[in-house]
């Protein structure tokens, strides 16, 4: 006979088993392998009393609307999916899916601002654009920088968040998160993942209430859908529903489906990756031609290094690795931060933050180390190349005009 199997998925399960079950427990009931996709906008309901308490539901608590669906802005049964899913991974009670990264930012700040809670308090480097929108004050924000050992003098009785990112873009800086927290007091820790992911490391395990990831990255894993998402406890994940009802910052029902089938090899593909990473950042270390190498102490697929030559010309130079934006793709990408991802923040501030001119940062894909090597080997020789030709260039110059 048959050994009964155990269906209960608030059993306790390993991450990798969770990556691939999550959100997906009911299917085998419903005779279903692969999660379907709902591309309804709206949804037929002949009681529109029972409707309209459903809505009063929603509109009291942001608590999804028991039954079937209302309408696409309020929820999505295959969005629902990566969330129960994401959530799942991360730790959470709850996690609301976005249209990208800094929509799922604006409204965590949105949410904070409502109550009256305007004050951020910050700590560099953090994504580019999220600095801008913090800095620039686009949502009515005010935020205070500090380092990690200021937090507690920096918070206010206005301040709604203290915001880090560990690892830190592009840098890779690491903050000791159970410190920050406890640093916060009652003001919620919110921790861009993004890059760690829960494979690497689960901030909610370290005391942060609020986990944002920019799901275009390795949720996604495949640089072909773009998505936010906040790992929460259901109260506040409620108040993101209603903001993301209002401000129509709603996630696609086929970005969804993708980003649930990104979890599913998350964990497989960040080890991987890492293990390439980690060997690669050994070589770059002991290789004359870069200055400093930037490798976090948790591990991932993400390294920054400084070179002695023109970073630039490492950026034209490669023929394997992609010179692009974003990360966490199953390819190598490589690109300048002050030139695109941290352009947008204050020369100055980017300095400070340890964004140097010469910095690259590099997202470790799939492919072979050596095969990566190469590729990288080639394109610091014509760094160093392209470096000895401008100070030639410029002796030649001094010469004549003295």
């Amino acid at each position: 006979m048959e050994t009964p199997v155990d269906t209960n998925c608030n059993a306790p399960r390993a991450l990798t088993t969770e990556a691939v079950h999550a959100g997906r427990d009911d299917l085998a009931r419903q005779g279903l392998h692969a999660p379907p996709i709902d591309l309804s906008t709206t949804y037929p309901s002949y009681d529109s009393r029972a409707e309209a308490a459903r809505i009063d539901a929603f509109a009291a608590t942001g608590a999804e609307p028991d039954g079937p669906p209302v309408y696409g802005r309020l929820g999505n049964p295959t969005v629902a999916r990566f969330e129960t899913a994401l959530a799942r991974l991360e730790g959470t009670e709850s996690a609301v899916a976005f249209a990208s990264g800094m929509a799922a930012l604006s409204a965590v700040l949105l949410a904070r601002a409502s109550m009256g809670l305007r004050h951020v308090v910050a700590v560099r480097p953090l994504y580019g654009c999220s600095d801008h929108l913090l800095t620039a004050g686009l949502l009515g924000s005010e935020v205070t920088w500090t380092d990690p050992a200021g937090i507690a003098d920096a918070v206010r009785a206005d301040t709604g968040l203290v915001m880090v990112e560990t690892p830190a873009n592009p840098t890779l800086a690491e903050v000791d998160l159970a410190a920050v927290a406890h640093a916060c007091g009652s003001v919620p820790l919110l921790a861009d993942n993004t890059f760690a992911t829960p494979v690497l490391q689960r901030p909610a395990e370290r005391g942060a209430r609020l986990i944002l990831h920019s799901a275009t990255k390795y949720l996604g894993g495949h640089g072909d859908v773009m998505a936010g998402v906040v790992a929460c406890d259901e109260e506040f994940a409620g108040l993101l529903r209603q903001i993301r009802f209002a401000t129509g910052g709603v996630l696609h029902p086929l970005a969804g489906y993708l980003l649930l089938r990104g979890l599913s090899t998350l964990p497989v593909r960040v080890r991987a990756a890492s293990a390439t990473a980690a060997e690669l950042a050994r070589r770059l270390a002991a290789d004359p031609r870069v200055a400093r190498v930037h490798y976090p102490r948790i591990g991932g697929a993400m390294i920054a290094f400084e070179v002695h030559g023109d970073p630039h010309a490492v950026i034209s130079g490669v023929r394997l690795v992609t010179p692009a934006v974003s990360l966490g793709s199953v390819d190598t990408l490589i690109q300048h931060p002050a030139s695109i991802s941290h352009r947008i923040v204050d020369a100055d501030d980017r300095r400070g933050a340890g964004v140097s001119d010469r910095l690259l940062r590099m997202s470790v894909g799939l492919e072979d180390v050596e095969d990566l090597w190469a590729d990288l080997d080639r394109a610091l020789a014509r760094a160093g190349t392209a470096a000895e030709a401008g100070t030639a260039a410029e002796a030649e110059m001094r010469r004549v005009l003295h």
